[in-house]
């Protein structure tokens, strides 16, 4: 159900065409909320279609471009949603299973995953730090902006528990492979 309310935010930060929308999935709103094109062009029309939101401008036909914009109904749909209560969701990580599986299967091929889990982790902190020396400049703190920028704190943050604990499973890998080719020899 969160996909039409992301997409709701996005279009009352900036009205925009489909395409526009889609880029700045990938450019922002996908880092915690991701959504491939088709998904978001079949939920404009879902929303278009519920009222919430409204093609406008020259190409507003068949086949040409469309800027979407939110209406008033939109809008309180996204506040009644806003003000839901929500659970937690558990954490469902693949590498975190494999984890588990190599603790009873072994670990060959292990230490180069986390390793490779680790530079994928360090180019998106990296990617996180440059958005916020760009966007987010100790002078523009205010209003909606420091919301938008503790979102983006929050994924720093993931970013730096998830290097630090790959630091810690590649160290224990070594440890547990040193012991295991110990042991056989």
């Amino acid at each position: 159900m969160s996909l039409p309310h992301a997409i709701l935010t996005a279009l009352l930060e900036k009205p925009s065409s489909g395409l526009e929308l889609t880029r700045r999935f990938d450019r922002s709103i996908g880092f915690f909320w991701s959504a491939t094109h088709q998904q978001i062009y079949r939920e404009l029309g879902r929303l278009e279609g519920a009222g919430l939101v409204r093609a406008s401008g020259p190409g507003a036909g068949r086949g040409q471009r469309k800027e979407y914009e939110v209406l008033p109904d939109g809008r309180a749909e996204l506040a009644r949603w806003t003000a839901l209560p929500q659970d937690p969701k558990p954490v469902r990580d693949p590498l975190l299973l494999r984890l588990r599986a190599a603790a009873v299967l072994g670990l060959d091929g292990l230490a180069e995953e986390l390793a490779r889990h680790r530079e994928l982790h360090r180019a998106q902190l990296a990617e996180y730090l440059e958005i916020e020396r760009r966007d987010f400049p100790p002078d523009a703190a205010a209003g909606e902006n420091r919301l938008q920028h503790l979102v983006l704190r929050g994924g720093i943050q993931l970013e730096s528990f998830w290097l630090a604990w790959l630091d810690e499973a590649l160290g224990e890998s070594g440890s547990v492979g040193e012991a295991v080719r110990e042991g056989r020899e």
